[in-house]
């Protein structure tokens, strides 16, 4: 490998990717080489801002670039493309959540990544809140006693309300290429957390909304139940909200006690137990300056080869993806699905509007 890390882009349609690559930038161990994307507007834009070579497909990139690792912000269906193609090529890939629009295209990635020995990342927003790190710890040194439940619980008044950019919404409201709707793009949130905190559950029940908003073909709400042996945890999902109270939070209940998680960087951290019913505030410590953003934790990953912290592991964004499916095909026939779902079936297109 080349003395800083090289980074090629490949997509440019998630907004998230334009944070993304001011962090690698900033970053004095990655170097930004170069970006691919179809739509001429958004490559205009990276060449303007980073003075670097762009491409209209990935594959041109990746013929005529020398990089070590691919950062991957396209369409959920666009992006698991991307991803495959750059680990045929030996990269490692850095991809934004949930991972793909379908499970078999998530399975497909990662077994690919196996055969090939290279890392593969997935970038969780709420992965760098030292906050929700802070929980997953307590969680796992055994302070909560057994977990219980997980509730997350994501909400805004809508892409397009939001401020997002056309290209951005163009996908989300596509559910071939985002693998569904709101539910796909916010329960993965807490469909990570909980199988991270819980592992699978035993059987997922699905429902979404009415529709609300009459310009979309997706769904624009939706709720996403799973079923455990001692327990329960729910995602839930509005591109409807109006406000931000209760945006995010993220509750954690064990046989010990009650964690609530405040989102955001500067998010506080309250946890209760029997004794103190009502809750206190947890200190909660800086983050070692690799776990502080995507592009330190990634050179950390590939370069020192250190394990991927919790929330970016891939294996458990592949199983969020099935928890994530199973909701959206139960939200569509009306039917509590149990997990596994069967092979042969895990890319139908019952994620499909």
């Amino acid at each position: 490998m080349s003395e800083k890390l090289k980074i090629g882009v490949l997509g440019l349609s998630h907004d998230h990717i334009w944070g993304e690559v001011e962090a690698v930038g900033a970053c004095d161990e990655m170097e930004l080489v170069a970006a691919a994307d179809p739509i001429d507007a958004l490559t205009g834009r990276f060449a303007e801002t980073y003075g670097c070579p762009v491409y209209g497909s990935a594959e041109a990139l990746l013929e005529n670039e020398t990089i070590d690792a691919a950062y991957v912000f396209g369409s959920n269906l666009q992006g698991a493309d991307f991803a495959i193609q750059a680990m045929e090529y030996g990269l490692h890939v850095l991809i934004e959540k949930p991972l793909a629009a379908s499970l078999e295209d998530a399975n497909r990635m990662l077994s690919l990544a196996e055969r090939r020995d290279v890392k593969l990342v997935v970038n969780w927003p709420i992965a760098w809140w030292p906050q929700i790190q802070k929980a997953l710890q307590m969680a796992f040194d055994g302070e909560l006693g057994d977990i219980r439940g997980v509730n997350y619980r994501a909400a805004h008044c809508g892409p397009e309300e939001l401020g997002c950019s056309e290209y951005f919404c163009d996908w989300l409201f596509d559910a071939e290429r985002n693998g569904g709707g709101a539910m796909m793009d916010y329960c993965c949130y807490g469909a990570v957390l909980a199988a991270t905190l819980m592992g699978m559950p035993d059987s997922v029940t699905g429902t979404e909304g009415g529709k609300a908003k009459d310009f979309i073909s997706v769904e624009d709400s939706g709720v996403v139940v799973m079923k455990y042996p001692r327990g329960i945890a729910t995602a839930t999902a509005y591109w409807t909200q109006i406000g931000n109270l209760t945006s995010y939070e993220t509750t954690i209940y064990g046989s010990k006690g009650t964690l609530l998680v405040y989102p955001g960087s500067d998010g506080k951290l309250f946890w209760a137990t029997k004794d103190n019913p009502n809750g206190t505030e947890v200190d909660v410590p800086e983050l070692d300056s690799w776990l502080k953003n995507s592009a330190r934790h990634f050179v950390e990953v590939v370069r020192r080869g250190t394990d991927s912290t919790v929330l970016c592991r891939a294996d458990l964004a592949r199983d969020a993806q099935e928890i994530v499916e199973a909701g959206i095909r139960s939200a569509h026939n009306g039917t509590q699905i149990k997990l596994p779902l069967a092979r042969g079936i895990q890319g139908e297109s019952t994620c499909r509007a």
